[in-house]
């Protein structure tokens, strides 16, 4: 019975949380005399036996594109190195493309202090704003390799430039297919991008992401990796200062970089589809 109030949106309980932590728990069994004493401790033993932490919570979003499985799937496919059934010939690529836009340059109004005896790096709370960059980046799924460049503008014209850049480099200009996964962003919207892209690049294969499913694009790992080791803590005096940062790490991951372990296949997406309905 404690597992299940333990389970209930509080609002059900007619308690006024958002989320119960073990001592409203705690107090609202006392209340409703389910039990005539419960330690805290043997409160947290009960829930660690199942996982159930109703203190905290996850933000999640249902798919609501129609047509989620069929772009998905051949994506997925592609991850796994098939095509339409057949596995991928030689001079045929998979390249994963997206924005991390708005990257702040913060410059701190105290200089940030190296980790010492006794204390972590110490990074001053208030900061000036010096701007902001927009960083386009296409990761190779199967060669482990980013190209990514940074723009002061998101628009339609900074994609087209970075394509050009893109596919003018080796081995993408003499390659014989090109699959080219992305979302459904303005800049490369559905209805006018393939079109563009057909006229100048007639070898290159448009895969659009399903609506809400940036999760299933592998360049957000990379934009994830990024985030955590050159923009956490953010301290540029300056953009020039922050995409140079952007830029030496990149040429450092593609000296380390590997493939991405993925082992999500259409089967998985399949089986997590019929969880939801």
């Amino acid at each position: 019975m404690i597992k299940a109030i333990a389970c209930e949106l509080p609002a059900k309980l007619k308690l006024p949380f958002s989320r119960v932590s073990l001592s409203e728990l705690q107090t609202y069994l006392h209340a409703q005399e389910i039990v005539e004493h419960i330690s805290i401790g043997k409160l947290w033993n009960l829930l660690d036996e199942d996982a159930i932490r109703p203190w905290y919570h996850r933000t999640w979003i249902f798919p609501r594109d129609p047509h989620f499985v069929e772009k998905a799937n051949p994506i997925l496919d592609l991850y796994q190195g098939v095509f339409e059934g057949r596995s991928l010939r030689a001079g045929e690529y998979v390249l994963s493309f997206d924005q991390k836009t708005s990257i702040q340059a913060r410059q701190r109004c105290a200089p940030t202090v190296a980790t010492g005896r006794g204390h972590p790096q110490l990074v001053e709370h208030e900061y000036e704003r010096e701007g902001a960059l927009n960083l386009l980046a296409s990761w190779d799924v199967h060669r482990a390799q980013v190209f990514g460049r940074c723009y002061p503008r998101k628009r339609r014209a900074e994609v087209e430039e970075f394509v050009h850049e893109l596919f003018a480099r080796e081995p993408y200009c003499s390659a014989r297919l090109i699959h080219f996964i992305l979302d459904n962003g303005t800049s490369q919207h559905p209805n006018t991008f393939p079109q563009w892209m057909q006229e100048h690049y007639p070898r290159v294969q448009l895969h659009y992401l399903p609506t809400h499913a940036s999760w299933l694009n592998q360049i957000e790992l990379y934009f994830s990796i990024i985030q955590r080791k050159v923009l956490t803590p953010n301290d540029f005096r300056d953009l020039a200062q922050l995409e140079a940062r952007l830029m030496e790490f990149q040429a450092l991951y593609n000296r380390r970089a590997r493939p991405f372990h993925w082992n999500f296949t259409r089967e998985d997406l399949a089986e997590r589809l019929r969880l939801l309905c």
